[in-house]
C-alpha cells in the first residue's frame, strides 16, 4: 500500500492551541472539522482511501496521510504531535463489520481488527486522550471490551455510551456509540439540551430541483433519476408514510410477500419539521430508505445529505471541473462523523482540561 503526506492548501491556524490530534480512519474530514471548530489542532488524518484526500485536505488545516492503520508505528505519528501541551488520538473504525447486518454474516471482514490497531497505537503513541466513534453495535462485541481493558490498564479513564446525535444539533435520527478516554482522571462527553434540528431548519433554502437534475452552481446539488414507475411512487408517497399508502399496482412484488412487510420505511419521504433518518451511504436512492425530499418528486440531493450530516454547505467533496461518482460521494458521507458531534466531542475534552486544569492550580496553592 503507497503512502503520502498532503499538506492543506487552506491557511494555517492563526495561533497555538492546547490540544494537537491525529485522526484515525479520517474519510473526508467529519471528525476533524468538528475537534478543529471546538479548538482542537487536528495536524494529521490519516486513511486507507483515495477518495478522502482532496475533501479532507481541501477543508481543513490537517496534513492527510494515505496509509492502512494497519501499517502504521508510532514513528509516523509522533513528529506530529511536538509541541502542544496534551495530545489526542481520535478515529472512527469501519463500522460495516460492526453493523447489525454484518453480524448476521459473521465476523469475516478484516477490518474487524482495525481496532485492536487502534488500541495497539494508543500504547505506542501514549496519548493523553482518546475518542472514537462507531456503531451501538460495537459495543457488545469482544473487540470492543478488549479494546477498553487496553485502555483501563494503559491508565485511561474510560467513559463510553450510546448518543442520538440530534441531541447535539446534528439534523438527523442517529444513534452511535461515543468513548472518551483521559488520564488526567473521569471524562464525560458533555449533554446540553438543544432544540432538535429539522430538516426544513438546514435544507428548506436550498433551489428546488427534479430527479435527475444538477444545480449549476452547486453539482453536488444533484439527483439521482427516477424511472416512470418510481415517479409515480413518489407522487403518491407523503411525508412520513410508506409504500404502504400506495395502491396495489405501485407496490413491489417483494413487499407484497411476508419478510418485505417488515421494510416500511424504503421509499418513503421526510418530514420538513422533524430531524431526518439516519444518513447511509445509499441515502441518495429513493428507494433505499426513507430518503425521499418532502415536497418535492425526487431523493434528496447529494449536497442535502451532506447538510443532514451537518457539514457546511460549502464543504468541498471534489474538484472543480471533475465528474461527480454518485456511489462514491454518497459512501464518503454516509460514513463520516457528524460535525456537530464531532465538535461536542472536541468541547468536552477542551472543558475536560479546564476543569483539571483549575483543580490542579487549586492543589498547586494549598
Amino acid at each position: 500500500m503507497g503512502s503520502g503526506r498532503k499538506k492543506s492548501g487552506r491557511k494555517a491556524a492563526s495561533c497555538k492551541r492546547a490540544v494537537q490530534a491525529i485522526d484515525l480512519f479520517c474519510g473526508v474530514g467529519g471528525l476533524t472539522r468538528g475537534l478543529e471548530k471546538a479548538g482542537i489542532d487536528v495536524r494529521l488524518g490519516v486513511d486507507i482511501d483515495p477518495a478522502c484526500e482532496f475533501p479532507y485536505s481541501e477543508n481543513n488545516h490537517a496534513s492527510f496521510l494515505l496509509k492502512s492503520v494497519a501499517d502504521l508505528k508510532a514513528a509516523d505519528l509522533a513528529p506530529e504531535l511536538d509541541s502542544a501541551p496534551y495530545t489526542l488520538l481520535a478515529g472512527c473504525a469501519p463500522c460495516q463489520p460492526f453493523s447489525t447486518y454484518q453480524q448476521k454474516l459473521g465476523p469475516l471482514d478484516e477490518r474487524w481488527h482495525l481496532l485492536g490497531h487502534f488500541g495497539r497505537l494508543a500504547e505506542e503513541l501514549d496519548p493523553d486522550f482518546i475518542t472514537m466513534e462507531n456503531v451501538p453495535n460495537l459495543a457488545r462485541q469482544s473487540v470492543f471490551k478488549e479494546f477498553v481493558s487496553k485502555l483501563e490498564t494503559l491508565d485511561f479513564h474510560v467513559e463510553y455510551a450510546v448518543v442520538n446525535c440530534a441531541e447535539f444539533g446534528v439534523p438527523q435520527q442517529r444513534n452511535r456509540l461515543v468513548l472518551l478516554a483521559s488520564k488526567l482522571g473521569p471524562i464525560e462527553l458533555l449533554r446540553t439540551k438543544k432544540k432538535q434540528k429539522t430538516v426544513r431548519d438546514v435544507i428548506g433554502d436550498l433551489p428546488p430541483i427534479e430527479a435527475g437534475e444538477v444545480w449549476e452552481s452547486d453539482p453536488l446539488h444533484q439527483a439521482s433519476e427516477l424511472s416512470d414507475l418510481n415517479l409515480r411512487r413518489i407522487r403518491a408517497s407523503v411525508p412520513g408514510g410508506s409504500w404502504r399508502n400506495w395502491k396495489k399496482d405501485l407496490v413491489a412484488e417483494c413487499h407484497k410477500r411476508p419478510t418485505g412487510k417488515t421494510y416500511p420505511s424504503v421509499y418513503g419521504r421526510m418530514k420538513w419539521d422533524e430531524p431526518a433518518p439516519t444518513m447511509t451511504t445509499q441515502y441518495f436512492g429513493f428507494g433505499n430508505g426513507r430518503f425521499g425530499h418532502p415536497e418535492q418528486d425526487r431523493a434528496i440531493s447529494l449536497r442535502e445529505g451532506a447538510i443532514l450530516q451537518s457539514f457546511p454547505k460549502g464543504y468541498k467533496f471534489v474538484r472543480s471541473g471533475d465528474p461527480i461518482y454518485r456511489k462514491t460521494i454518497g459512501r464518503l458521507i454516509g460514513n463520516a462523523v457528524p460535525v456537530k458531534l464531532a465538535e461536542a466531542i472536541g468541547k468536552s475534552i477542551v472543558s475536560h482540561i479546564g476543569t483539571h486544569a483549575g483543580s490542579a492550580e487549586k492543589d498547586s496553592v494549598k
